[in-house]
């Protein structure tokens, strides 16, 4: 079922709109509702990220709280 309304859009966004409407051989209204979809799409639950990769480093080659170690790390003294 379709429904008419009227919404009051900044006229930079209109131009905007029905430069993007022509360019992709459209109706702005088609256009509105094909983002207002993905809007709405966007918002169901994130998809769960797999875990980040572990692997072992061989432990630290310098000790942080060891200044003249940590410059000679840096700027290879």
């Amino acid at each position: 079922m379709k429904a008419k309304t009227t919404l009051k859009i900044d006229g930079s966004v209109m131009t905007l709109l029905k430069k993007e409407a022509a360019r992709r051989g459209c109706t702005m209204s088609e256009l509105v509702e094909s983002a207002l979809r993905q809007l709405f799409r966007s918002d169901k639950a994130p998809q769960k990220i797999p875990p980040l990769p572990k692997f072992k480093s061989g432990g630290p080659l310098v000790d942080i709280a060891d200044r003249d170690a940590l410059y000679q790390a840096m700027e290879g003294r």
